[in-house]
């Protein structure tokens, strides 16, 4: 093949290879492709024709006049793609528009089929075969993503993503090429470059292949980085201790899989220590690290009690909070403030946090025989608890109990004679002896009436009544004394622990001790000073107390040997008063729900929660496929199993049933009430009680 010159293409003569400049070639009308190409074609090809030359040449005919004259300059009839390359490289100044183009002149054939044949008449390149290539200049030339990216006029990412891809067991690569795998079930093999752990998922894969299945049993040894250890220790530490971190090169991985669980429990059980070794030294005589809450600790605990702050500590507050306002005034955020400013009120505030954290303070003595548990929250953070004291030590930490009666009262002994003028106590009859107690009967008698005194009183002050009730609560769910109350009501706490694993160290169980601790830290440290803290708050924190205490007793669990239609009845309209949304902490898992239940359930479940063709998709699985499959898809839906639901509100209540004033109507005694049987049993019980 003979190489000519611009002015003999000028010629009209076909099939001879010619050398063009950039700037005399123009797009052919005729051009087959009217979908342009991508900004990303475009690159690449430039990338490729700077680094290796224009490998391909382009098929050209001349353009010419009405009159057939040549205008001079060339039609791209094939190759337009590597025309604008070359322009964008011109543009960016990597060759001059006077570059000689290497082109094939065809005025032969019709340009319009020979751009379609260029376009159609080919076979790409398989690509498990551009995985194993971009592997092979890795590995062989030594290039890196950025160098082969560089060349190929593709990003260091997707680079990455070939060379991982080209690293996947031969094996599967060769499934890829027979079909027998998709490129997204490929890329999830290869999340690791362990050929023998993909080779073992993939023959344990059942007719269910999807792509999360699949990176989910490549990763089940492994701990996903938001894990509360992983989050804890910091993938640095983790990598500095030796660890190794999976990345997924496909798919949004939250960090990735941190590989030796085993020793992330150690690091983490490690940097525990070291805090609590620090807690320890705030003077408590123990401190113990845990990953998971001990709940079975079996201690009692002590909340830190009120101290009072001195008056230069009061006066530094306001100061401290009148200068706070006064920085904070018209921003609404941090971010909108100035930098100086922002660290000035952050100074402020990090001391008036100090100065209000002396309010309380934990007594000496529980501080010298008690301890501290130092765990994992939920969410990473550390979680320090307080106050505990071992059973031998909890004389120890129990404040001095006060003597009974003045020590100074002068006693009287048996041989004690009287003196002169005073009344010979002998003379005295023996039942009018000054002093003597009244009889037990007489006690009782009085101590009834006094009762019903008392009954009848509080019925009538419904204000003091609820001070009654919230005293009588908050002493057994604060304090262990049972019987500080005078009203007869047991409140019972049932824990859940032993009903359902795991959910003591769930969010919603944080939040719920958090609730608690509030109220403890606030309560006296003598549980005769608690009426006055209680008759001293506002009506609206009395309530909250009230209505904590209380919360704390609910219980709607349903046990198959424990029959309570009428509890359980009422825990559902105490859930539609409520309008409860448990959709908001819990949703439905493998473990949590769908691994537990039937396939029939599971089936009804995304019917109900996704759609009927949702569900006949997954019909067919088995079991553990069907359960992981609608995990995914019940994500997000709010969807709840019926025992989780709350009841909707009738629409049209009944209404309400006007009733006397009872202040108004003399009420019966208890001697003139009229004495029910249990001769009508459970029924004319429920009757009376509604």
């Amino acid at each position: 093949m003979n190489a000519v010159t611009e002015t003999v293409a000028a010629e009209a003569v076909s099939g001879v290879e010619i050398f063009v400049p950039l700037a005399k070639l123009k797009k052919s009308p005729r051009n087959a492709r009217k979908v342009p190409h991508g900004e990303a074609a475009i690159e690449a090809l430039a990338a490729s024709i700077q680094h290796k030359g224009l490998i391909q040449n382009l098929v050209v005919e001349p353009e010419v006049k009405e009159d057939g004259t040549p205008t001079g300059y060339y039609l791209v009839t094939a190759g337009e793609g590597r025309r604008l390359a070359m322009l964008l490289s011109a543009k960016r100044k990597q060759i001059k528009k006077s570059e000689p183009v290497r082109c094939w002149l065809d005025t032969l054939n019709d340009p319009s089929e020979i751009s379609l044949d260029e376009n159609v008449t080919r076979t790409p390149m398989h690509p498990a075969d551009q995985f194993e290539r971009f592997a092979e200049l890795s590995n062989d030339k030594g290039w890196g993503a950025q160098e082969i990216g560089a060349r190929f006029g593709v990003s260091a990412s997707v680079v990455k993503q070939r060379l991982r891809l080209g690293a996947v067991s031969p094996k599967l690569l060769q499934v890829y090429r027979e079909d027998g795998l998709t490129l997204d079930q490929l890329m999830a093999f290869a999340i690791t470059e362990d050929h023998a752990r993909q080779e073992q998922v993939f023959e344990g894969l059942h007719h269910n292949r999807e792509p999360w299945i699949i990176r989910r049993d490549m990763t089940a040894a492994n701990v996903p980085a938001d894990d509360r250890r992983a989050v804890f220790v910091g993938a640095d530490a983790y990598v500095e201790a030796g660890g190794n971190i999976i990345r997924d090169l496909f798919s949004e991985d939250r960090g990735g899989f941190f590989e030796d669980a085993g020793l992330l429990d150690m690091l983490a059980s490690e940097k525990l220590r070291e805090i609590a070794g620090e807690v320890q030294a705030e003077g408590w005589k123990w401190a113990e690290a845990h990953i998971d809450y001990p709940h079975a600790h079996g201690m009692r605990r002590f909340y830190p009690q009120p101290v009072a702050l001195s008056d230069e500590e009061e006066a530094r507050l306001e100061l401290l909070s009148a200068e706070y306002d006064e920085l904070a005034e018209g921003y609404s955020s941090y971010d909108e403030m100035p930098e100086d400013v922002a660290a000035k009120l952050e100074a402020v505030s990090d001391e008036i946090d100090t100065i209000s954290a002396k309010r309380s303070a934990y007594d000496a003595n529980v501080i010298a025989h008690g301890g501290a548990f130092v765990v994992l929250h939920h969410d990473g953070s550390v979680r320090v608890e307080r106050g505990f004291v071992r059973a031998e030590d909890e004389a120890l930490a129990d404040p001095e109990p006060e003597a009974e009666g003045d020590a100074t009262e002068p006693q009287t002994g048996e041989d004690e004679q009287p003196e002169d003028g005073d009344e010979d106590v002998q003379d005295v009859e023996e039942d009018e002896e000054p002093g003597k107690p009244i009889s037990d009967s007489l006690t009782r008698d009085l101590s009834a009436h006094r009762t019903l005194a008392l009954r009848v009183a509080l019925a009538e002050q419904p204000d003091t009544a609820l001070i009654a009730l919230t005293h009588t609560l908050t002493a057994q769910l604060f304090y262990s004394y049972a019987e500080a109350g005078c009203l007869e009501v047991r409140p019972t706490v049932t824990p859940l622990g032993s009903h359902a694993d795991g959910i003591e160290d769930t969010p919603l169980a944080a939040r719920s001790s958090e609730q608690h601790e509030v109220w403890a830290e606030r309560m006296p440290r003598d549980v005769a000073d608690l009426w006055d803290f209680i008759a001293g708050l506002t009506d609206e924190k009395r309530t909250l107390l009230l209505a904590h205490c209380a919360a704390r007793t609910v219980n709607a669990l349903r046990l198959p040997w424990d029959r309570k239609p009428r509890s359980l009845q009422t825990a559902d309209r105490l859930a539609t008063a409520l309008a409860l949304d448990v959709a908001k902490d819990w949703t439905p898992t493998v473990d949590s729900y769908l691994g537990r239940v039937t396939k029939a359930h599971i089936v009804e479940a995304v019917t109900e929660g996704v759609s009927e063709d949702a569900a006949r998709r997954i019909a067919d699985m088995k079991k553990p496929d069907m359960a992981q499959t609608a995990e995914q898809l019940l994500a997000g839906t709010g969807w709840l199993p019926a025992a989780l639901r709350t009841p909707k509100a009738e629409a049209d209540q009944p209404a309400p049933v006007e009733v006397e004033d009872v202040g108004s109507v003399e009420q019966p005694s208890e001697a003139e009430a009229p004495h029910t049987g249990a001769q009508d049993g459970e029924a004319s019980f429920a009757v009376a009680a509604e």
